[in-house]
């Protein structure tokens, strides 16, 4: 276990008939249209030969989707570094497309399925983590397993950053006991499988697209995931799931775009995002206020605010300047147009997951039926994990340095229309109320234990680091 890891992706073709009249043309129709239904059937048949052969060569080229082994080596990090810039070339896929196909159901998976799902505690959870090979989701499931709870996690393992990290935390949670599945969001067969299988008395929905800038580069993939991919998580949910679920899922504090108030609080405007990261996360808490409404299901957005630690995602900023610092390569600072330093609420994973286990803890029963009928209101809350201490990014900076032993090579420019905003501040006092929610980690000591893992992980030697020699490494950084 990695050290101070905490709690630790047809259109049909017209058919044009020729002239002639009458019962000659009639004929012609008829015999057309029977050869149409055949050729309709002969292409259904090819097209199910098609898929069992894809499903085939899946399972005999791919490893096992849930591997019980955890090592981690220079030689395989570097082999899947080559991987990843290789697919990097192309465009990345969302989460509404999975790596590859994946046959599931049968008596093996379910029986999977149903061990992963039973808690092991009395009273205890059974809870279903999209995206729980991603950072947060990784974490909170470890936490939720340790407490034990029952936890079957899903991803589908997307190229946005490195997936052989992703990998390596879907080890680490098998070894826990932990499955997770290469799976998608936005496959409803999948859902409704899950649910036959298991009774799930909580969903956390952390599967997303995640990035501000990014989405100025594949817009769609930000619709498909954090719109498309919530309305199905929903839409299972509310209409096959026996009892409903709770459902606690990821907003973020970019919802709060052009507001200037400060600090942010859940009363404060949310209706000027300053990207469309933020525009779909905030369609998204409208969306969750219908299904509520409609088919009473319990439902919790959490309003993330720039979480940080182990096993975390190397296109944040923290990660990246680690890297480029170890590297020897320049890094980028933003200043806004007066000259202020940009400013962020960094908060320690250690505290958001125990803010997402207080939600899930607190979170009340769905009242929705699948006749459709509800029995009463659900509850309907949103609340900011936040560290209620904005930071200069310049400060976090100096910390790394500190930590590394090398001076940044540093570039400051000013702040781009990118849908970047230059502070965030959370105010928690509604979490704090609700299910005790008090951030307790300072950005000194949590950024200790991301560069004890990230050293450890990485295979450094901060030695040759502190005396200038660059060091190449086998990770990868999104733009």
């Amino acid at each position: 276990m990695m050290p101070h890891s905490g709690v630790v992706d047809a259109a049909a073709k017209g058919v044009k008939l020729g002239g002639g009249g009458g019962g000659a043309l009639m004929v012609r129709r008829v015999a057309s249209g029977k050869l149409l239904s055949a050729s309709s059937h002969l292409l259904f048949r090819a097209t199910i030969l098609a898929t069992l052969c894809l499903v085939c060569l899946f399972t005999v080229h791919y490893p096992s989707l849930l591997s019980h082994s955890f090592h981690l080596s220079s030689a395989a990090a570097a082999a899947a570094n080559g991987k990843h810039r290789a697919a990097s070339r192309s465009s990345h896929r969302s989460l509404l497309g999975s790596s590859a196909a994946v046959a599931y159901g049968g008596a093996a998976w379910e029986k999977e399925v149903r061990r992963s799902a039973a808690p092991r505690r009395d009273g205890g959870l059974s809870v279903l983590v999209t995206g729980a090979a991603g950072f947060v989701g990784a974490h909170c499931s470890l936490a939720l397993r340790a407490r034990g709870d029952g936890v079957v996690g899903l991803d589908n393992f997307n190229s946005y950053y490195d997936p052989s990290l992703k990998r390596a935390r879907q080890r680490l949670l098998a070894s826990r006991g932990v499955a997770v599945l290469d799976a998608d969001i936005n496959d409803a067969a999948l859902l409704e499988r899950l649910f036959d299988a298991a009774r799930f008395t909580h969903v956390l929905h952390l599967a997303a697209q995640a990035g501000v800038r990014y989405a100025m580069r594949a817009p769609q993939t930000y619709v498909a995931s954090n719109v498309a991919g919530l309305v199905s998580v929903f839409e299972v949910a509310a209409k096959h799931a026996d009892p409903q679920p709770a459902i606690v899922w990821a907003s973020s504090s970019s919802v709060y775009g052009l507001n200037t108030d400060a600090p942010f609080s859940e009363e404060h405007r949310t209706d000027r995002p300053a990207s469309l990261y933020a525009a779909t996360k905030k369609a998204g808490e409208a969306i969750a206020h219908a299904y509520n409404h409609i088919y009473g299901l319990s439902i919790t957005g959490l309003r993330f605010f720039t979480v940080y630690g182990p096993w975390g995602r190397p296109d944040m900023a923290y990660f990246s300047f680690a890297r480029s610092i170890v590297a020897g390569e320049p890094i980028t600072l933003f200043r806004t147009a007066d000259g202020a330093d940009a400013r962020r609420d960094f908060t320690y994973i250690d505290d958001v997951v125990k803010g997402c286990l207080g939600a899930l803890d607190t979170a009340g029963e769905s009242t929705g039926t699948k006749s459709g009928k509800k029995r009463g209101p659900a509850p309907l809350r949103v609340y900011n994990l936040g560290n209620t201490s904005p930071v200069p990014v310049t400060r976090m900076v100096a910390i790394l340095e500190k930590l590394l032993g090398r001076k940044a090579n540093k570039r400051v420019v000013t702040m781009p229309s990118n849908g970047d905003v230059p502070f965030t501040h959370a105010n928690v006092s509604h979490a704090a109320r609700d299910f005790g929610y008090r951030p307790a980690t300072p950005l000194d000591a949590g950024l200790r234990r991301f560069v004890d893992w990230f050293v450890h992980y990485y295979k450094l030697d901060t030695a040759k680091i502190a005396k200038g020699k660059r060091k190449s490494m086998a990770m990868s950084a999104a733009s």
